[in-house]
């Protein structure tokens, strides 16, 4: 007895302090963002008339914009919907890319009425619907519901608000889809036997998000200022005499998954920390962390009367200089090398895009030869140096 009056009267005394823990608790911004965590920063912007990508398999297409406004509202839907953020946004467009190319695909033959709701098109997948050719019968929704691209966006994302919840389960139902491949994440969603035709859709998906979004990962420009002067100069982007090059462009084996995959650029291996310097002068079109783990730097320059965007990655946060919207000049120090994202060791990887950073990459060691930059002919090394 004299036991439990001691707890009595401890609780009384603790009461008042732990009430206000508890309001605090609920109105602390920081804990209700970890709770809630909506993609900030992915705000949707302009959607062009139409947009070329190329897939993994090199294979390009035309996109047009109302397959671009499907984009768009699964971007939206998923910049609102808590715990989505990019990578989430990102494997919703591998899915709807690979299930219908972006469009809202009716089913008359399986269901007549489906043909009477706004469609891009009439599709025969059994009896699929839609963007993400859901499924009536699997209780993806009604066909009323699933001729509505918002209602199909909601449902693909899922989670406790999610209207199919708690099945079929939708990509935030699916336990770490965080770590998971995003090609094996969207077939975990689909619940497709083909993983494969997920990932090779991944660079148009890269492509659609960075286009559509502002201050996006990847960079197409700076709204408003477009106006970059012709560069007085180029420089190689690491200090003579620190680096080995390790790995050159195009196909290759992935030495972090064994897989074969097209390398998007080139690599020097250096030490952690090694200055960067910008190529040319330009303008900063993204500056930081892509999809919250790999350090990248995205320039803008007019060389030789052209538009060309560099890419340099793999920067750790602190080794990240210049901020978006910055003019920079040739030689100047952007960042420092570092190993973040898919890397085996500390590198810079290098794109050169002529055309813009959403146009293809090119191999950037010819490039810079044809242009007369010193320093391409580095010792060959097989040191660390990988890029996804």
């Amino acid at each position: 007895m004299k036991k439990l009056l001691a707890a009595a009267a401890t609780f009384m005394l603790l009461a008042p302090m732990l009430g206000l823990l508890s309001i605090g608790l609920l109105v602390n911004p920081a804990v209700l963002n970890q709770g809630n965590c909506i993609a900030s920063g992915v705000t949707l912007g302009p959607i062009p008339d139409s947009l070329q990508v190329t897939m993994k398999d090199g294979y390009t297409f035309t996109l047009n914009k109302q397959q671009l406004t499907h984009a768009g509202t699964m971007i939206t839907v998923g910049a609102n919907t808590p715990g989505v953020g990019r990578d989430g946004i990102l494997i919703a467009l591998m899915a709807a890319l690979t299930e219908s190319t972006l469009r809202q695909l009716a089913n008359t033959g399986t269901y007549p009425e489906s043909g009477s709701y706004p469609n891009d098109g009439n599709g025969s997948d059994h009896d699929s619907l839609g963007l993400f050719q859901m499924r009536p019968q699997s209780g993806w929704g009604t066909v009323a519901e699933l001729m509505d691209t918002t209602y199909q966006a909601r449902a693909f994302y899922g989670g406790p608000d999610g209207p199919n919840h708690p099945s079929p389960r939708g990509l935030l139902d699916i336990p770490g889809w965080q770590q998971m491949d995003k090609g094996e994440a969207a077939q975990a969603v689909e619940v497709s036997a083909y993983p494969d035709r997920y990932q090779n859709y991944e660079p148009v998906a890269r492509t659609i998000l960075d286009t559509l979004t502002r201050n996006n990962s990847g960079g197409s420009g700076v709204p408003g200022d477009t106006n970059i002067p012709e560069t007085s100069r180029l420089v190689f982007p690491l200090p003579t005499g620190s680096y080995v090059h390790t790995s050159s462009f195009g196909p290759r084996i992935d030495p972090i998954t064994g897989e074969a995959r097209v390398h998007a650029g080139t690599d020097w291996a250096a030490a952690d920390g090694t200055p960067i310097f910008a190529l040319a002068d330009g303008m900063v079109t993204y500056a930081g962390m892509v999809d919250g783990y790999s350090g990248q730097i995205t320039i803008e320059h007019t060389i030789g009367g052209e538009k060309v965007a560099t890419k340099y990655i793999h920067m750790w946060a602190h080794g990240i200089h210049v901020t978006t919207g910055d003019r920079v000049t040739a030689g100047q120090h952007i960042g420092d090398v570092g190993s973040s994202g898919h890397s085996t060791g500390p590198h810079l990887h290098f794109q050169v895009h002529p055309g813009g950073a959403n146009a293809p990459a090119v191999d950037a060691k010819p490039w810079l030869a044809e242009r007369g930059v010193e320093g391409i002919d580095a010792p060959v090394g097989g040191g660390p140096g990988c890029t996804s």
